[in-house]
């Protein structure tokens, strides 16, 4: 079964900006597109003819920019949280507006977002109103943050690795290391690291290994294995601006009020200026 390229569109500059970025993406993977809009329980009945309109024009603009994509709508009920979580699983990835340095906008209020983002069994991708294909230009890299043994990041490498292919761009993947502490190495990988002639050759190492079957893979993408002593986050961020898209992925913290993606996501989705993909472990 082939998977569309599925979009939110609540009229927001922001999920305007995703729904043209779903199409470019849709366009390069020869994949579908699929364009919704997620209902709030509370709206009234008689919008829903405004809402399928608006829809349907929306679709309209996209198919004048792209002539050959095959390009649907659909209303979706049940609730924004729920909604989106099956068009997301039914999808390739989903695409949704993203405001930057607060909270996810349009339907996305809040924590329904978040509950989004972590419990989406696809990755999920969030787009500045500002963004626009230019951003895309030769040049500019995807970045992908790396971290773990070879399996942690397994599922972000190939989503990166699979969009540089796509788009003909480079790679850079970021490891992020820090000073030893009880917390962050074992006594057996600090006698690893002395092995290696230290920690930062360590990291070196560990990102070659987790490369090393992604190279065999895709041979034609040129990639830059960039390790920096700092945060995660820090790190990738303080390569961002040179960015067509940034890749991370997802860790989960569960609570009480719902589920939390972790800080280093967090970070990432808002405050990069790129385009952001959240992708979820294999």
């Amino acid at each position: 079964m082939t998977r569309p390229i599925t979009v939110g569109a609540d009229g927001s500059a922001e999920s305007l900006a995703a729904v043209h970025w779903a199409a470019r993406e849709a366009v390069r993977r020869s994949l579908p597109l699929r364009i919704v809009h997620a209902r709030e329980k509370s709206d009234a009945e008689d919008r829903t003819a405004d809402l399928r309109e608006a829809l349907v024009r929306t679709a309209g603009d996209v198919g004048q920019e792209h002539p050959g994509l095959a390009v649907t709508t659909d209303l979706l009920d049940g609730g924004p949280v729920e909604a989106l979580l099956t068009a997301a699983a039914e999808a390739e990835t989903l695409v949704l507006g993203s405001r930057g340095h607060g909270a996810i906008v349009g339907f996305l209020l809040g924590s329904v977002g978040q509950q989004v983002i972590a419990e989406s069994t696809r990755p999920v991708v969030l787009v500045r109103a500002g963004d626009r294909a230019e951003s895309e230009a030769a040049g500019r890299e995807i970045v992908v943050g790396q971290q773990g043994g070879p399996e942690d990041s397994a599922a972000a490498l190939e989503f990166a690795f699979e969009a540089a292919v796509a788009r003909g761009a480079d790679l850079r993947v970021v490891r992020a290391w820090a000073l030893p502490t009880v917390f962050t190495y074992s006594p057996g990988s600090l006698a690893l690291a002395d092995e290696a002639g230290g920690l930062e050759q360590y990291e070196k190492k560990a990102l070659a290994e987790a490369l090393r079957p992604w190279l065999e893979r895709f041979p034609d993408v040129r990639v830059t294995e960039h390790v920096e002593m700092g945060s995660a986050g820090e790190v990738l961020l303080s390569v961002a601006a040179r960015a067509q898209l940034m890749v991370v992925g997802r860790r989960v913290r569960r609570s009480a009020v719902g589920s939390r993606i972790g800080s280093v996501a967090h970070g990432v989705v808002h405050h990069a200026p790129s385009p952001v993909a959240v992708v979820p472990p294999a």
